[in-house]
């Protein structure tokens, strides 16, 4: 059985999982699109995918007459053409996920452009010292934008380090505010003027894509900081970099982009915003950590090993 592993970028499949004895496990450290994609993939019975780094549309399906399997990091994965697998006879099984790493990282951004972190570490390695003042978050207004899962771990954070929580979503009930001790925002336009830190914890939907537009940014508190650790596409890039410019938000911090890796020529990659801590990007490291990745793929081999043994599990 010929084994595909994609897009595992730190090469970190190979230390945290037993493969050996599945087969010919071939793990790529790349993301590649169009022609050259079928042509790497052909060979394989059985594709492991990270998330959704390589989208598995119908298109690409069908032109893979060898594949069997698919096996994908977590319970769900919406770039994965669930029909046009099964009317192949393809099987998709997920894995478990773990569901606090993103709120820790949504955490870390927050903290670092209140306190002009990067800054100043720029500053003290050039042979400077302090350059300007951070602010304390507490005392702040957090503005959660989505109140799910990874919304609601924000708010106790946020609570725990002193800070008033506001939270909007298109069907966000009262209920589900008053269940986690938040006040509720009228509109979207209205949390963005209450929130010294907005942070986007949404799914990536038809409606939801370009939430964050300009009239988003308008609205923005004086001082904000904006947050995206969510999906992309959720946010208009070229109304945040104009309200970034304009100094409203007057800072954000992105882990997530419509296009992963971030290309080269990206506009974001604005190197005048990043140098003034205006601007943090990151790589995609909301779900990123050794325990999860161990998860990832530990049970991607269970997986494999189920369905070779003629039982497959977790099956989506």
């Amino acid at each position: 059985m010929k084994i595909a592993v994609l897009d595992d970028y730190a090469l970190a499949s190979p230390r945290l999982a037993d493969w050996p004895e599945l087969g010919d496990v071939t793990v790529f450290q790349d993301t590649i699109t169009g022609i050259d994609l079928v042509g790497r993939l052909l060979p394989f019975d059985v594709i492991c995918l990270m998330r959704e780094r390589t989208p598995m549309g119908a298109d690409l399906i069908a032109q893979l007459p060898n594949l069997r399997l698919i096996v994908t990091s977590g319970p769900r994965n919406a770039s994965i053409d669930l029909p046009a697998a099964r009317a192949a006879g393809i099987t998709v099984c997920g894995t478990q996920s773990r569901k606090t790493t993103t709120s820790e990282l949504t955490t870390l951004m927050m903290l670092t452009l209140n306190r002009r972190l990067l800054p100043e570490v720029a500053n003290l390695s050039a042979g400077g010292w302090q350059s300007g003042l951070g602010r304390d978050v507490a005392g702040l207004t957090l503005g959660l934008i989505g109140l799910g899962n990874i919304g609601a771990q924000m708010a106790v954070i946020g609570r725990a380090l002193g800070m008033d929580i506001v939270a909007w979503s298109p069907n966000l009930a009262q209920a589900r505010c008053t269940e986690f001790g938040v006040a509720r925002a009228e509109s979207l336009t209205d949390l963005m003027a209450r929130a010294d830190v907005a942070s986007v914890h949404m799914v990536l939907s038809d409606r939801s894509k370009g939430l964050m537009d300009a009239a988003a940014f308008a609205a923005a508190k004086q001082g904000q900081v904006f947050i995206n650790t969510s999906r992309g596409p959720l946010v208009d890039t070229g109304a945040l970099l104009d309200g970034l410019r304009a100094g409203k938000p007057a800072m954000a911090g992105l882990d997530v982009f419509d296009v992963e890796p971030l290309p080269l020529d990206d506009p974001l990659r604005d190197a005048d915003l990043i140098a003034s801590g205006q601007l943090l990007l990151t790589p995609h490291l909301g779900y990123t950590t050794e325990a999860t990745f161990r998860l990832f793929y530990t049970q991607t081999v269970e997986a494999i090993r189920a369905y070779q043994a003629g039982s497959p599990i977790r099956e989506l």
